[in-house]
């Protein structure tokens, strides 16, 4: 195990992020500091001198919630990320490892947990503004905690063992070389995106047996772009590992009609389940939940526009982490085996000379800007997405859950 974990930083440092002696800011659940040690070791090896550690024990968290108001709570390291800023100015790269605790903030006010999470994304405004600008490296890899491994596996005699088993394997470190098998998948997705922005799609129309019946349209210059971004000083990273992705930004008020979630979403430690969302000229104005209603009310209420969708992404149903037949309870992992849609931000570079833009020339682009982004997943095995693009041809894109074009 200790190898491939091993092998595993190695991909994340040298090959998703490039890393070549900068500061490195490693956000993680503290459950994990063991992987976060090998991670800097490996750090250290490749010339790194300056990492910032920025460790979240989320029981700590969980307490703080309970006991302490809202006015209390904001400056806390929790809600209060200004050190995100000043590395980002520095230059530094960032590793934001995903692990999950499902259910650990079902008995917090939802409502308070959903401002403390608007307030802290709004105090690390600079790095959000420098990553989506293209120049700040970062990079999204999992790392599992024991509660999030049994609500994957709650039947194995060693449900973390089990589960990073399967991240290895969707990873490719079980293979002698998974960098060259990142860089063959990569160079395909990025051809899936030239394709789609040759045919300039307008609308994209959604249907399935769920009940999605759902349109949405894209600007006249949006582009189609996948998980490897091309930074202002010729660096190339991958921000997701893993990724099956191609997606881009939708104008912001133009979705029409209803989406079924396919899977179950977590969203701060509590999960959203069996949820339909309905839109009216671009806003969400009603929802409904099974598990987790009061959580995806608040979500869609948690600041500015976080009611409107920032990106629409592509994933064939017959992909590796799909046909895994895991349900990871983990957006990295569960949007990468689906289509999904995502409520808040929208991404510059999904739109022809975004990167240069302000907020406010973004906007006037009708790309939707917020302080929150959240994927939910919304293809199945019978979606259907047709598209008709600008010079009127309509052409199916997705049959039976699948690329057809």
């Amino acid at each position: 195990m200790n190898e491939k974990l091993e092998k595993y930083a190695s991909v994340i440092l040298e090959s998703c992020l490039k890393v070549d002696g900068e500061p490195l800011f490693i956000s993680a659940n503290s459950e994990v500091a063991y992987f976060v040690r090998i991670l800097a070791k490996k750090a250290y090896e490749l010339g790194v001198k300056d990492i910032y550690f920025d460790l979240v024990d989320v029981n700590l968290k969980h307490d703080a919630l309970l006991s302490l108001d809202y006015e209390d709570l904001k400056e806390m390291s929790f809600w209060n990320k200004k050190k995100w800023n000043e590395y980002a100015k520095k230059g530094a790269a960032f590793v934001m490892l995903a692990s999950e605790n499902p259910g650990l903030m079902n008995d917090v006010d939802q409502e308070k947990l959903s401002k403390l999470m608007a307030h802290s994304l709004k105090t690390r405004k600079e790095f959000d503004d420098l990553r989506d600008k293209l120049i700040v490296p970062w990079t999204i890899a999992a790392v599992p905690t024991d509660s999030w491994a049994k609500q994957v596996f709650p039947k194995s005699s060693n449900p973390t063992e089990e589960l990073w088993n399967q991240i290895f394997e969707i990873c490719a470190i079980n293979e002698e070389n998974p960098e060259e098998i990142w860089n063959q998948k990569i160079n395909l997705l990025q051809e899936r995106s030239k394709k789609m922005n040759a045919y300039h799609f307008k609308t994209l129309t959604y249907t399935n047996s769920l009940g999605t019946n759902f349109s949405i349209e894209l600007p006249e210059k949006a582009l189609w772009c996948s998980g490897r971004e091309n930074l202002v000083n010729g660096k190339s990273v991958l921000v997701n590992y893993p990724t099956e992705e191609v997606f881009t930004s939708p104008s912001m008020d133009s979705a029409n009609g209803v989406v079924y979630a396919s899977k179950p979403l977590s969203y701060q430690d509590n999960i959203i389940d069996q949820f339909w969302i309905q839109f009216e000229e671009g806003k969400a104005v009603d929802c409904h939940a099974e598990v987790g209603e009061d959580t995806l009310r608040n979500l869609i209420r948690s600041c500015p526009n976080a009611d409107r969708l920032g990106e629409v992404a592509l994933v064939p149903y017959d992909s590796p982490i799909s046909n895994s037949n895991v349900l990871f309870y983990e957006t990295l992992f569960d949007e990468n085996a689906a289509c999904h849609l995502a409520l808040g931000d929208s991404f510059n570079e999904c739109l022809e000379g975004g990167i240069n833009m302000d907020k406010e020339e973004l906007l006037k682009h009708k790309l939707n800007k917020c302080d929150n982004h959240v994927d939910f997943m919304i293809g199945t095995k019978d979606l259907s997405i047709i598209g008709e693009t600008y010079d009127g041809k309509t052409i199916p894109i997705f049959k039976d859950g699948n690329f057809c074009i």
